[in-house]
């Protein structure tokens, strides 16, 4: 049996859940003997916007603050992520080495994009056949849509030597072209070499630190040699007439052919069985909850969730809201009172300790965001009493 059946089976709470995570959290840490943190969000929560599921700047000060609770000298970031902002990849690579004399980043799942460019900055990247990485050439929103970067700028590249060729223009070319300033295009080449200069930076500071020999040889690695690699590797990831799409997986056996050398942890069973537990009973989670972000080290942990829109509070003293459940998308209704007022019929109490267990499949749901949120609004407190 898997792990996930077996975790299914035992209907663990939000709780229990929580405990058993911490458990794999502390088995990563004392088989790699290092502080272990992790940086995840649901990727699936198709009901959340994307910015909130992608790595922003309001993640920094849960980052910063999980991070403050570990002291070693050595961390292995567990990381799962769609990707976001390279910026703020930027900041999290740089807090982390500012802290730790080594960073290891574990990928059990999928660090796309963004995700990607932190998993470069590691002195190790380890990974396992169904773990992914992704390509990080550049996203644009633009009227609209997102797209490529890189397929832009060939777009226009395209159109440039159309014109060479035929002297003249295409008309179906001129709306895209009026709509298109010299600072969009401008910024286009800017968000590609940016990606590209940071990874290529990285690999030979943090990845490369070690490599001194050539395997084949035994010579002298030159500091040269090791930016020309990284250079390489860099290239090809923002390549996208290479991937195609921006979301296409890149495997281990993609990155080996890179010659970028990455820790298969699934050689090391009991390693990869505590990594896989965790990482299964990190996806339970995030199915079986209103939870879509995690910040966690095995002693602490900081959890973001996607609260029900709350309306203001009336004068009839209560407030109510409908909660989705994120497992079955079944509706429910709960009733928050501010003074002793009648359950209405087809509502639900608001539970006391903020935690509602849906009717449909028993998914627990945090209520502790919008208790916050009516409390707020209302100047008042949510109580327990119903007439």
């Amino acid at each position: 049996m898997g792990f996930y059946s077996e975790y299914l089976d035992a209907k663990l709470s939000a709780q229990q859940l929580a405990h058993e995570r911490k458990q794999q959290l502390k088995r990563v840490s004392e088989l790699r003997k290092r502080d272990v943190f992790v940086y995840a969000a649901d990727i699936d929560k198709a009901s959340m916007p994307p910015a909130l599921l992608s790595i922003g700047y309001s993640d920094l000060v849960p980052f910063h603050d999980q991070l403050s609770n570990l002291k070693g000298s050595k961390l292995d970031l567990i990381l799962e992520t769609g990707g976001g902002s390279g910026e703020v990849a930027e900041d999290i690579v740089r807090s982390l080495h500012e802290k730790y004399e080594e960073v290891a980043v574990i990928v059990p799942g999928w660090a796309k994009s963004a995700g990607t460019i932190i998993a470069m900055a590691g002195d190790e990247i380890l990974m396992e056949p169904a773990s992914a990485l992704g390509p990080i050439d550049a996203q644009l929103s633009w009227q609209g849509k997102v797209f490529s970067a890189d397929a832009l700028i060939e777009g226009m590249e395209k159109i440039k030597r159309e014109v060479e060729e035929t002297g003249t223009l295409n008309r179906a070319y001129i709306p895209m072209l009026q709509a298109l300033s010299p600072g969009e295009l401008q910024s286009a080449e800017n968000a590609l070499k940016f990606a590209e200069r940071l990874v290529t930076d990285w690999l030979a500071r943090y990845k490369f630190k070690h490599w001194n020999t050539h395997s084949s040889t035994g010579k002298d690695v030159t500091a040269e040699e090791k930016t020309s690699r990284a250079n390489e590797v860099a290239a090809t990831l923002c390549d996208h007439k290479k991937w195609l799409t921006h979301g296409r997986s890149i495997k281990l056996g993609d990155l080996e052919e890179m010659r970028l050398k990455i820790t298969d942890y699934s050689r090391q069973p009991e390693l990869a069985e505590a990594i896989r537990r965790y990482h299964t009973l990190l996806q339970i989670t995030f199915d079986s909850t209103n939870i879509y972000k995690v910040f966690e080290t095995p002693g602490s942990q900081i959890l973001r969730f996607a609260a029900p829109a709350v309306p203001p509070p009336q004068d009839a003293g209560a407030v109510i809201i409908e909660v989705m459940c994120q497992k079955c998308h079944a509706t429910s209704k709960i009733q928050a009172n501010l003074k002793k007022c009648p359950l209405q019929p087809g509502h639900h109490r608001f539970p006391s300790d903020n935690r509602f267990r849906c009717l449909g499949c028993g998914a627990e749901i945090d209520l502790g965001d919008a208790r916050r949120q009516i409390e707020v609004q209302s100047k008042k407190s949510v109580i327990d009493e119903y007439s």
